[in-house]
């Protein structure tokens, strides 16, 4: 690869990398070109160099921003920290997430944005939300892979569903305190069921004995 090539593939990286950070704090809609390419050092006419369309470019923002706990379980399986349920939960529904979007989850972010992209950045944004309800569902304790991902599901669309709502209440009483119930509730939820599960495999065995 040319010097020329090369260096247009970090400039586009850039654009992107701004761009998905953006996006997730200001929205869609809250972040223009011309503001993108002047936080970039380049100017508005060059984005056509790098992307066909604006489209193109919040596929690819929304796109960079996915896979963040997947990269954290690869992270673990090479010597990181272990990654498990419990730590999602706390590490998802925390002050420090809800303060800093930009380096946050995509979904609570911009979902109902989402919602109205694209095909393209939603058929990416539907394999993303598949890839995380399994992740999830690996993390949890179940019988069978249905119910692992049955609670998988009702597990990201409370996480979701909670930072999106603690990001919008004013009242810091309040934000807090849907951040802390969800995250007590999906916690109690899966240990009462880890104990169950683990119980049943108890009397299974004490019967065949």
């Amino acid at each position: 690869m040319g010097y020329s090539k090369a260096q247009k593939a970090r400039t586009h990286k850039r654009i992107v990398a701004i761009a998905s950070r953006r996006f997730r704090e200001k929205g869609l809609a809250g972040f223009g070109i011309a503001e993108l390419m002047k936080e970039a050092g380049l100017t508005a006419g060059g984005f056509y160099k790098h992307f066909d369309s604006r489209d193109d470019l919040v596929a690819e923002a929304v796109n960079s921003a996915f896979g963040g706990w997947k990269r954290r379980v690869d992270a673990a399986k090479s010597g990181g920290s272990r990654m498990s349920y419990e730590k999602l939960i706390h590490d998802y529904l925390h002050q420090a997430h809800r303060d800093d979007p930009g380096t946050g989850c995509a979904f609570s972010a911009l979902a109902p944005e989402i919602a109205r992209s694209d095909p393209r950045t939603r058929a990416l944004a539907s394999e993303q939300i598949r890839n995380d309800i399994q992740l999830i569902a690996g993390l949890l304790p179940a019988k069978d892979k249905g119910t692992a991902r049955a609670r998988a599901i009702l597990t990201f669309s409370a996480l979701v569903g909670a930072m999106s709502l603690a990001r919008a209440a004013s009242d810091e009483a309040l934000s807090q305190e849907i951040l802390k119930t969800v995250a007590g509730y999906l916690k109690n939820f899966a240990s009462k069921h880890q104990g169950l599960e683990a119980s049943g495999i108890r009397s299974t065995r004490d019967k065949k004995a």
